[in-house]
């Protein structure tokens, strides 16, 4: 019952998620569009009315989605940057 009184205010807290984004910009030293990944947190949800276990068990649901997305896109961010690293230096023209 304790427990359950402690994870009352994390129930107002929103279900995020990690996804990928990618910005551009132009590099003017290399005349060439560099393209970079950052994580973002996106909200999908939010709890609302709950009752008892059911709230326990959505709090450990959405925690463990979030989690498994922020592997997932850290992931996809750190090969898409690499690769998008090794294509401005594949594409650099130095003036």
């Amino acid at each position: 019952m304790n427990r359950l009184i402690l994870l009352l205010p994390a129930l107002a807290l929103p279900a995020c998620i990690y996804m990928p984004r990618t910005t551009e910009r132009y590099d003017a030293s290399c005349q060439v569009v560099e393209r970079h990944m950052t994580l973002e947190a996106t909200q999908v949800a939010s709890f609302g009315a709950c009752r008892n276990e059911g709230c326990l068990a959505l709090l450990a649901a959405s925690g463990a989605v979030a989690a498994a997305s922020a592997v997932v896109s850290g992931s996809i961010v750190v090969a898409g940057n690499v690769v998008y690293w090794f294509e401005k230096q594949g594409q650099c023209a130095r003036v």
